[in-house]
């Protein structure tokens, strides 16, 4: 692992990353890191682990597939489908939301995270009723 780029070992430990194995984040980010994602902005490794702990805690399962990824000088991009599922949304069947996130590097490490993805997709078109009005505005808009 010492040998790989930055983005390929964020690749390596996103695809592993489970409930049990969340002190892997510092392999990855910076004491400060910034992570920002449509509906969160949490600053520092400890917040950041707290996060993931709480998003496991809350799912029946969450697994990253990492579809591609490139970095050039100190940034990277990622391309990623995340599958997940939740008791309260959509019957406790699995979600699969694409999105992608940009990294900036300082040292080997990521000192900036921000994700890019459909909310609607991810949860709004999942809950009962919102899911609904949603899926209308989509088809109206359409």
């Amino acid at each position: 692992m010492d040998n790989q780029l930055p983005v390929d070992k964020f690749v390596d430990i996103y695809q592993q990353l489970n409930s049990s194995n969340l002190d892997l984040l510092s392999d990855i980010y910076a004491d400060n890191i910034q992570f920002i994602d449509p509906m969160h902005e949490i600053n520092g490794i400890e917040s950041l682990r707290d996060y993931f702990a709480n998003l496991y805690s809350n799912v029946k399962h969450c697994q990253f597939d990492i579809t591609d990824s490139f970095g050039i000088n100190n940034n990277a991009f990622v391309y990623w489908t995340m599958h997940y599922s939740h008791p309260k949304l959509a019957s406790g069947k699995t979600i699969s939301v694409q999105g992608h996130s940009k990294l900036i590097f300082d040292n080997d490490k990521i000192v900036k995270h921000r994700d890019y993805f459909n909310v609607g997709e991810l949860l709004y078109k999942h809950i009962p009723i919102l899911g609904s009005v949603v899926s209308y505005i989509d088809k109206r808009a359409g």
